[in-house]
């Protein structure tokens, strides 16, 4: 079986985790052995990792040294998890990966785009997602959706700025690269958004079947 990579992007309470976990039951419907995963994170030093980027602190966090780390985690990620897995035909669905180092790093933060495109190069050289599911909403809607989640971390209690700059970074790679973004309103209610998936994933399954695989 041809194995896909798909990777789940979207800012601050777009509801990725409900859709990926929906995306992961539709697979193993369909017989897909498939694997779920995150960034930063997915194996225990990048989620340690993650622990480290993301709690709150008194020292200040320069934005190219929590980009290095992003990139430090992925690595560990990408060598252990998603590469052995893919190698052995099992699908990997990925809750982000490169494309929010250019959205939060890249456009939130101001960092330089063609330094993190090499660091890309370096740590996962052509391994890039089959598809991306880009869950698009007002920034306003997913910051109060993900109060009512939980506290914020120190990456969600940026100025709501940094938000509108992440949003516009995704939309922007998403215009870039169409053949390989799929946009998703996150908007829609629970049942409009799993409709959107379904005209997504199908196609996918569809191949599948009709390759013999």
């Amino acid at each position: 079986m041809v194995a896909s990579f798909i990777s789940i992007e979207g800012g601050e309470g777009a509801g990725k985790s409900t859709s990926i976990e929906y995306i992961k039951r539709k697979l193993q419907a369909a017989g897909i052995e498939c694997i779920v995963t995150r960034e930063p994170g997915g194996t225990p030093m990048a989620e340690d990792i993650r622990q480290l980027l993301l709690q709150h602190r008194d020292e200040t966090v320069d934005p190219y040294t929590e980009l290095l780390l992003m990139f430090a985690a992925r690595r560990q990620h990408v060598e252990n998890v998603i590469r052995p897995a893919l190698a052995v035909g099992k699908w990997v669905i990925c809750d982000r990966f490169t494309d929010a180092s250019f959205a939060y790093q890249g456009f939130g933060r101001g960092l330089n785009t063609d330094f993190i495109t090499n660091l890309k190069h370096w740590v996962h050289g052509d391994l890039n997602p089959d598809m991306t599911l880009l869950f698009d909403v007002d920034i306003a809607v997913g910051m109060a959706r993900a109060g009512k989640r939980s506290d914020f971390d120190r990456i969600e209690k940026e100025e709501i700025s940094f938000f509108e700059r992440v949003r516009h970074g995704y939309l922007s790679q998403a215009e870039a690269e169409p053949q390989r973004y799929r946009i998703v309103d996150a908007a829609a209610s629970i049942a409009g958004v799993e409709a959107q998936l379904d005209r997504y994933i199908d196609p996918l399954l569809i191949q599948l079947t009709n390759s013999g695989s």
